[in-house]
């Protein structure tokens, strides 16, 4: 080094070089992984939507993953109790009954960080109606057809008694009439999407919209969890009024496919799924008429024009399309003696059968983790007590009448299965 200062060959006086310090040699420690703003203007076409998925990836994967995780673990600790790993081989537990409930105890105690939100909401809204769709594939058209219209009755009835005690006992707990509304077709027909549908039609504000959403989630939740075990105390292990109680006792479509696997899996009788899934589809087409009948009645009592009813395609969900598909694609390939005249050996069929049938499985529970994780019990204490009375007397006395329905309908017909 001269007297003047450093020599400009000098690689020693260069100030970067603290940066490397510490570093593995040969091996240069970067400042920045992320792109320069340069490199970020440099992209495009193919690499920009290149760049595009691989965002897309790093927001979805961490809450997708822990959803994935918890279903894994619900398989593994439900498979280790049947076999009495743990002791207890005379109570066994459904992998999705284990999979909601530790999806609730993590996200009650630790809680649950931000970068898990996106990969939850995918499992809750995309996965979850995939998982349906591929449910499909598990019934030919006839049966879908002899389940609907078995069910048909017990639909009007549930969703004409929600209605009207809903909109009575909101009338004398002096609920707001908006809200009141919310609840019943909430409760009637299919959940959230219900209310989703119907908030806009009759000028509900964004607080009645999160009230009745979060009644509904709350009491669906409870009926998910504790009716499958009430349609097996019922109805005596009979899987056809279990799946009938439980595709229009329950009130969203997650909470009905979610029920229905628990009773699955608890209880050995894969059918259950099948009916209650087919019935709560039918039940969802309800919204065609109700949701515009609604928006008359509130017209009508306001005085007022409201925004008339959505869109024919916003009140049929895209995975009741789906679901239909996939019925078709099973009647097809189950006609004649050889699936889809020779296509596939009638091996390699079945084992499509089988392996949409299993992926199926798969998102429904990876889903009712997700459901778990992202139910805050503390949220839905600030609702109040009259939505909350509400939601209670709407939940019982749909339940109550949809038992005593196929009671009735049991005993008039020495049966139903």
């Amino acid at each position: 080094m001269s007297a003047g200062g450093p020599s400009p060959g000098d690689p020693y006086a260069n100030p970067e070089i603290s940066h490397f310090l510490g570093s593995m040699e040969g091996i240069p420690d970067f400042r920045d992984i992320a792109e320069t703003p340069a490199e970020r203007l440099a992209r495009e076409s193919w690499r920009a939507s290149g760049h595009a998925a691989l965002d897309s990836a790093g927001r979805l994967a961490p809450g997708l993953c822990l959803a994935l995780l918890i279903a894994v673990l619900g398989r593994s600790l439900s498979d280790g109790v049947r076999s009495g790993v743990f002791g207890f081989s005379s109570l066994p537990l459904s992998p999705i009954l284990l999979a909601i409930l530790m999806g609730l105890l993590l996200r009650n105690t630790l809680g649950l960080p931000a970068i898990y939100e996106d990969g939850l909401r995918l499992c809750i809204k995309r996965i979850l109606r995939i998982g349906v769709a591929l449910l499909g594939i598990r019934l030919g058209l006839v049966s879908v057809g002899t389940i609907g219209l078995m069910a048909l009755p017990l639909i009007i009835l549930c969703i004409a008694t929600a209605i009207v005690v809903v909109q009575g006992v909101s009338r004398w707990w002096a609920l707001p009439a908006r809200l009141g509304t919310l609840i019943a077709v909430g409760t009637a027909i299919c959940g959230n999407t219900a209310i989703v549908a119907t908030g806009p039609v009759i000028q509900a504000n964004e607080d009645e919209i999160s009230y009745a959403v979060g009644t509904i989630t709350l009491f669906g939740l409870v009926a998910l969890v504790i009716h499958p075990f009430i349609a097996h105390l019922f109805f005596g292990g009979g899987a056809l009024e279990a799946g009938l109680f439980l595709g229009t006792a329950i009130h969203d479509t997650a909470q009905v496919a979610g029920a229905g696997l628990l009773y699955s899996q608890q209880y050995d009788a894969p059918s259950v799924l099948d009916t209650a899934t087919v019935t709560k589809l039918v039940r969802n087409l309800f919204m065609i008429a109700v949701i515009p009948m609604m928006a008359l009645v509130h017209q009508g009592h306001e005085g007022q024009a409201g925004k008339g009813a959505p869109p024919l395609r916003t009140l049929v969900p895209t995975f009741v399309l789906g679901f239909l598909a996939m019925v078709g694609l099973r009647t097809l390939g189950d006609l004649g003696d050889i699936p889809f005249a020779g296509l596939f050996s009638v091996e390699q069929w079945q084992g499509f059968i089988a392996f949409i049938s299993t992926l199926s499985t798969w998102c429904l529970t990876a889903a009712m983790a997700a459901v778990g994780l992202g139910t805050h019990l503390a949220r839905l204490r600030g609702l109040g007590w009259r939505p909350l009375g509400v939601g209670l007397v709407a939940a019982v006395t749909v339940g109550g009448v949809s038992a005593a329905g196929i009671a009735l309908a049991s005993w008039a017909w020495g049966g139903l299965g």
